[in-house]
């Protein structure tokens, strides 16, 4: 009996762990300086498919092939500014964390303004109106006060 739970517990852990995967990136850089931009790009650019990650703390596919992607342009001689701009124009302005200031990313840049001020108008108008309610219950309990210390 002590046998077959032994069994069961190793075929359940067997079922359960065997979708784990582990992968691990090993790069060779030809020297720091490339070292260091691969870094500082894998940093600095997004992931497109997780929110709010940069490549370096992703473990999603899209992440892997991007850091791979990098590494491989940064192998090939290419600037961190010729990089950047190749993954804008692949995956647009979401992929770096602080897109530029133009007609497409106008949004991005007014929107949390737009946000704080709307919400602003929301908590005044509420104030507003719960302050005319108060008025109005106040002299219809005047009236109703009145009223009855006349009777």
């Amino acid at each position: 009996m002590k046998n077959m739970k032994v069994i069961i517990l190793a075929l359940v852990t067997l079922f359960m762990s065997w979708q784990v995967q582990a992968r691990f990136e090993i790069h060779e850089f030809a020297n720091e300086q490339m070292e260091e931009d691969y870094n500082v790009l894998v940093k600095e650019l997004r992931c497109t498919v997780c929110q709010n990650q940069n490549l370096a703390d992703s473990n999603a596919e899209l992440a892997q092939d991007m850091r791979i992607l990098v590494y491989k342009k940064l192998k090939e001689g290419n600037s961190k500014e010729q990089i950047v701009d190749f993954l804008v124009k692949r995956y647009g302005d979401f992929v770096i964390y602080r897109p530029p200031v133009k007609a497409t990313t106008f949004l991005l840049w007014v929107g949390p303004l737009l946000f704080i001020v709307l919400a602003a108008l929301v908590v005044f108008s509420n104030m507003r109106r719960q302050k005319v309610a108060a008025e109005v219950v106040d002299k219809q309990q005047q009236k109703k006060a009145k009223s009855l210390l006349d009777d």
